[in-house]
């Protein structure tokens, strides 16, 4: 099938939580329905049996392969999204699937750069900072994105409360006054669904990070299938 009416065919996208925790997957959810337009439709998934938190080096060796697994075991959408800040499971994902599999750190980097010439991330717990400036090193960003941790696990982060807000409050108010930060990207799982609030309380961009890596796959997803609509030799394994 090629033109208009291919292009009506239904997308579906994979939102992955390396992690164990159903609060966090179901905060990446609600942020794939803010995010996608009628025509796509997301479901979210989880491991079992991983942590329920990724916030260490030992926590990452278990979760990767499990979440590898996960998409190992969901062929056929036409795009994958990982729901963590991290790496995780891109490598693997990109050498076995026919179709995109974004990041969230790539996909929000992408995305606050094209808001102002500094960047700030902030995550959760100070573990997790480390490993973010590997990533930024790895991607060309340590020069102008610096990383700031509210210092709360990401559990308590997806369940928020009053002194969750404050420290992360205080750790954006430092990112934009020492920093120099102009925009600021919610490093983790835990703190997706707060950008607008935080935007609207410091007067600054704030990104989603799991909503930029829904947006992006999601556009990939259409181009995709807009190429494969207007030459249908490119189309290749057709989706279930």
């Amino acid at each position: 099938m090629s033109g208009p009416a291919a292009m009506k065919k239904p997308l579906r996208l994979l939102l992955v939580n390396p992690n164990s925790n159903p609060a966090v997957t179901a905060l990446a959810a609600a942020a794939a329905e803010r995010v996608l337009h009628s025509g796509m439709a997301a479901k979210a998934v989880e491991p079992e049996g991983g942590p329920l938190s990724i916030e260490t080096l030992d926590h990452r060796r278990v979760a990767e392969p499990l979440a590898i697994d996960l998409l190992a075991h969901h062929p056929g959408y036409d795009a994958y999204a990982m729901a963590c800040f991290d790496d995780i499971a891109l490598g693997a994902g990109r050498r076995f699937l026919d179709r995109p599999i974004v990041g969230s750190a790539e996909a929000a980097l992408a995305i606050a750069r094209c808001f102002a010439p500094r960047v700030a991330i902030v995550t959760t717990v100070e573990t997790m900072v480390p490993g973010i400036r590997a990533q930024l090193s790895a991607m060309g960003a340590d020069g102008w994105c610096t990383v700031r941790a509210a210092g709360i696990g990401v559990a308590d982060a997806a369940d928020g409360g009053g002194t969750v807000e404050a420290r992360i409050d205080d750790a954006i108010v430092k990112a934009r006054d020492i920093d120099g930060a102009g925009v600021i990207i919610l490093g983790s799982g835990g703190l997706t669904g707060r950008a607008v609030g935080l935007a609207r309380k410091h007067r600054l961009p704030v990104i989603d990070s799991i909503e930029a890596a829904v947006g992006m796959a999601e556009l990939a997803a259409r181009l995709v299938q807009g190429q494969r609509a207007a030459d249908p030799a490119l189309s290749g394994a057709a989706s279930p």
